[in-house]
């Protein structure tokens, strides 16, 4: 394969457009190599000097940002924070383990000629009023698999960008193995969550423990000292295996006597004949009997697709392009497993398709329904398929795929693994030869993260991520601080979000339980340049500790320190009120913004769960607040208030951009009135 160089640049789209608003509109890309650029130019009025590059998760399109809206309008906030934008298709395929692709190119050359090339425009655009060498300010940043490409971009170039903010990140034992302990926890406790979630939410019982089986006992243990936030459960029922179809083929390509040995191997926990996974191994033989489109609009149950999901997002990404009406999304078969099965290869064994292997989310009732039906590899496969064809159904190597954790055990440098870890530091199970986590954050990065950065960095990370463990942040910070030592806070920052997961979106699944992280990233950016540009520096780190694995923060804003407020709701003054139906229930809520945020603009009340936050109240700017109000209710049983609060860098209550958000929760249980 030729390298790719990057030295002939070309326009083929150069015009002005007046929506979603006013801008000058440049797209191009570079001669011999398969990258592709946009950029958004705003009037010269708007622009103030500098440019904000999204990087997303995997390589995509670079026209994604056309259609964002609200929170998710990167063009807008790259206007409204007097910068032009620009977004690449990544330059081709990324590197990883099985992949020929050269891994620097999408890990940061595609986006780093495209970040140079476009300060050659920008000086076109704007040098009747910046000058001929008017050099813009650039900032980088990207989640998830992004936040792998953005962290390897300040560790990889000089000079090309100003700041960065990785957000979400994970380590470069991340993939598989976050994915793996989650599916052995969700497999093990699938009926117990339930139970889990009620036990840790507010005025719960505090034990998540209670009534398990040792075997599920120790599978919450594993899962919560591996980093997966133990309050996140709540979205159990429709998580799924998320990117983990993706990265499972390559698995079983560079390590395939991995599932061989787990079942006959002592020490790995198919060989284990009082394990519960072999009450889940199913194998059988069906027949097609009907092939469902997506136009079809099948009942999928909880695989069912999110028509809402915005592509380039760090929930989406992975599942490839925007899927067409007439792709296959779900097989009929003669035979089928159960709800509670998640993941296995189904094989086609006769038809045009024959020799054909697919991966499954699941089944629903009697269909099969495809995992990422959009990838190329599975797509034209599936079209093959029609009714009569045979197939072989087994889910031997994803059960395997469930504990590949314990047997990746890494250095020190992890103390999530010390469960896998003797009292001498020796992994307690059978090791693979090599570790295969690293090279799956090569081919995202383009190299290996080391926290040799350039340039200054704010990092984005979640406590309720449950993709991207939190303490992986963490793990980043120290690698930074061994690089820069005691000038580390002249150049770093880190900022957890609470009750925020994984995803960029402003819409969240369950609005109760989360919020969207979108306006703490529009800060990060927004201060980032204000540090680099006038050395103003930003808010300091969070505080937090890490215990077992679960990151922690303190309970006031003053001692947690970052961007985000922090409230507190009580229901007669505690987190539970036991009350009669029919009595009124003081309900309180106290706010702070931190010391270095915006000042508090909005409160929402959603007083019977159903996420439409149905009060909603612009209040005064100020720093810290306390609201009162009483509510009854009529019908007995357990209901949940949420308040959500709002603070805003410029006391705007009405803007999307910059509007930090955090909630909490009470219960109130009303028991049956006393009869007269």
């Amino acid at each position: 394969m030729a390298a790719q160089t990057f030295d002939s640049a070309y326009v083929d789209i150069d015009e002005w457009r007046e929506t979603p608003q006013p801008h000058r509109y440049v797209h191009g890309g570079f001669k011999g190599t398969d990258t592709r650029f946009s950029l958004y130019f705003p009037s010269a009025a708007s622009y103030q000097g500098r440019f904000f590059q999204h990087i997303t998760p995997v390589p995509e399109s670079e026209h994604l940002a056309q259609s964002a809206t609200g929170q998710e309008d990167k063009i807008g906030f790259a206007f409204g924070a007097g910068g032009y934008f620009l977004e690449t298709n990544g330059g081709g395929l990324s590197g990883g383990p099985g992949s020929d692709a050269d891994p620097s190119i999408a890990g940061y050359r595609a986006n780093a000629a495209a970040a140079e090339h476009s300060r050659v425009i920008a000086r076109e655009v704007y040098g009747d009023v910046y000058g001929e060498d008017h050099r813009p300010y650039g900032y980088a940043y990207g989640g998830s698999g992004g936040a792998f490409r953005t962290m390897g971009s300040a560790e990889n170039t000089e000079g090309v960008w100003d700041g960065f903010v990785p957000y979400v990140p994970g380590s470069p034992m991340a993939a598989p193995n976050v994915f793996a302990v989650r599916m052995h926890a969700q497999r093990v406790l699938r009926d117990k969550f339930d139970r889990i979630v009620d036990a840790v939410e507010p005025g719960g019982g505090g034990d998540p423990h209670a009534g398990l089986t040792s075997e599920e006992s120790a599978a919450l243990t594993e899962v919560t000292r591996m980093g997966f936030p133990i309050r996140s459960w709540f979205g159990h029922r429709t998580m799924g295996t998320h990117a983990f179809g993706t990265l499972y083929p390559a698995v079983v390509a560079v390590d395939p006597g991995y599932f061989e040995e787990f079942w006959t191997t002592p020490g790995y926990l198919g060989a284990d004949p009082e394990s519960s996974i072999h009450r889940e191994r199913v194998r059988f033989d069906a027949t097609v009997t009907h092939v469902l489109l997506r136009r079809d609009s099948p009942d999928l149950g909880p695989f069912a697709e999110q028509t809402e999901s915005l592509q380039g997002g760090v929930d989406e990404a992975f599942k490839g392009a925007a899927g067409e009406p007439g792709t296959v999304v779900a097989l009929r078969l003669t035979t089928v497993a159960g709800p509670e099965m998640l993941g296995a290869e189904l094989a086609v064994t006769s038809g045009g398709a024959e020799g054909a292997r697919f991966r499954l989310k699941g089944f629903w009732h009697d269909l099969a329904v495809i995992d990422m039906p959009d990838h190329d590899d599975t797509l034209s496969s599936l079209l093959a398929l029609t009714a009569g064809d045979t197939v072989h159904v087994d889910n031997s190597n994803f059960l395997a795929a469930q504990t590949y954790h314990r047997h990746q055990v890494p250095g020190p440098e992890y103390p999530v693994w010390d469960q896998f870890r003797d009292a001498d530091g020796a992994p307690l199970g059978p090791q693979r030869p090599f570790q295969l986590a690293p090279m799956f954050a090569v081919g995202a990065a383009g190299s290996l993260p080391t926290g040799k950065i350039s340039g200054k960095m704010i990092v984005v990370a979640c406590l309720l991520d449950r993709e991207a463990f939190p303490w992986q942040a963490d793990w980043y910070r120290a690698r930074v601080t061994e690089h820069l030592g005691d000038t580390v806070d002249d150049n770093f920052r880190l900022w957890y979000v609470d009750n925020a997961l994984h995803a960029d979106s402003e819409r969240q699944e369950h609005p109760t339980h989360s919020v969207s992280y979108l306006g703490v990233l529009h800060e990060a950016l927004t201060s980032l340049a204000d540090w680099v540009e006038k050395e103003i520096a930003p808010a300091p780190h969070t505080r937090y500790e890490i215990n077992d694995g679960q990151v922690v923060v303190p309970d006031s804003a003053a001692e947690r320190g970052g961007v985000q407020p922090v409230l507190r709701v009580t229901a007669d003054g505690g987190k539970r009120a036991d009350v009669p139906a029919d009595t009124a229930v003081t309900l309180e809520v106290t706010a702070e913004a931190p010391a270095d945020g915006g000042p508090i603009v909005r409160v929402q009340w959603d007083l019977d769960g159903d996420g439409t936050y149905e009060i909603d109240e612009v209040v005064e700017p100020l720093p810290r607040l306390t609201l009162t109000r009483h509510h009854t209710y009529t019908a007995p049983g357990t209901h949940f208030v949420t308040v959500r609060v709002s603070t805003q860098r410029d006391a705007d209550p009405e803007t999307p951009f910059a509007r930090i958000d955090n909630l909490d929760r009470v219960r109130i249980v009303a028991r049956p009135a006393p009869s007269a």
